[in-house]
């Protein structure tokens, strides 16, 4: 159902109609909002977003204008506010800079860090590693994810096989540890104890199996750290080296304004859910002929006079 009326031509048009409007107030607020400074008013600044927002989309059929208002307002209120203020306090480059996460044992207060290299954690208050990530590093990021999914590849097939051959009888039961664990020390105690048993030659391959999944996973972990820690080091050196002009462009376009498009865009499609149900509930109800309900309810009726004959309530 849902796939139907976003392929819906109308719907389609409908779709182009809020991206222009959408498209419209971005392309008249982006020059502002990198133009923020030290004389900048953030209440102002909200103001006249969301009030220009909330116009443009009043014109638009279906979509409720205060829905896509409260969401900008929610993402200020969340975000974007402290932002701009840090901004208007300390300047893009200063904003943008990596600091170091705060950490007070006595009130138990302590940072989540964006980064961490060599224990060292830092905290990007401005810009996400991530927005960087994706605007300078897109292909060390791909060669990660590249690794991350051997890693998961490796981990589920020796899981799998680990999980077969354990258990009552099983191949790897005598490999099993305290914990209830196979691990590569366990492996390779049994197989140096049945080295020379020539009966255990189905046991032992089972073990030299179970032992190379467990390498695979190990090397393939290794490769994720150690891509992760390269990428890591880039980005952050990549910190250092940011134009102003870059910084507006990864705060702005890169995540101010690409969060708010995201959010307007999942109005559409808590829109385009409610029409799916309506469409259904609408299904549902007129899926039945009206003669045939008619019929139903004569035949219904027979009974229920039947019923008060008897009772001698019905003459």
């Amino acid at each position: 159902m849902k796939a139907a009326i976003l392929g819906h031509g109308e719907f389609e048009s409908y779709r182009k109609r809020m991206a222009a409007i959408l498209d419209g107030w971005r392309e008249t607020y982006e020059p502002l909002l990198k133009r923020i400074g030290s004389d900048a008013t953030p209440k102002d600044i909200i103001h006249t977003l969301s009030e220009d927002l909330l116009a443009r989309f009043a014109v638009l059929p279906l979509l409720d204008p205060y829905d896509v208002y409260q969401r900008l307002l929610d993402y200020w209120d969340e975000t974007m506010q402290d932002d701009v203020y840090l901004i208007v306090a300390e300047g893009w480059v200063e904003a943008a800079k990596p600091r170091g996460i705060i950490e007070d044992k006595e009130k138990k207060l302590k940072e989540t860090p964006d980064l961490t290299i060599e224990r060292k954690k830092y905290k990007m208050d401005l810009i996400p590693p991530p927005l960087v990530v994706a605007r300078y590093s897109a292909a060390e990021q791909a060669a990660l994810e590249q690794f991350q999914a051997e890693q998961d590849t490796a981990a589920r097939e020796l899981e799998a096989f680990v999980e077969e051959c354990t258990g009552e009888e099983g191949l790897l039961t005598d490999a099993v540890n305290d914990k209830g664990k196979v691990t590569r020390a366990g492996v390779k105690d049994r197989l140096k104890t049945i080295q020379h048993e020539p009966e255990s030659g189905e046991e032992q391959a089972a073990l030299q199996r179970c032992l190379a999944l467990i390498e695979a996973e190990s090397s393939t972990g290794k490769a994720v750290k150690d891509v992760q820690t390269k990428l890591d080091q880039r980005v952050l050196a990549r910190y250092a080296m940011l134009t102003e002009t870059e910084i507006k462009t990864l705060v702005v376009e890169d995540k101010w304004l690409a969060t708010i498009r995201e959010a307007v865009e999942g109005e559409m499609q808590r829109l385009t859910q409610q029409l799916a149900g309506r469409v259904k509930e609408l299904e549902e109800r007129y899926a039945q002929p009206l003669p045939e309900l008619e019929q139903e309810v004569e035949a219904f009726g027979a009974k229920v006079e039947g019923h008060l004959k008897r009772m001698g309530l019905f003459l």
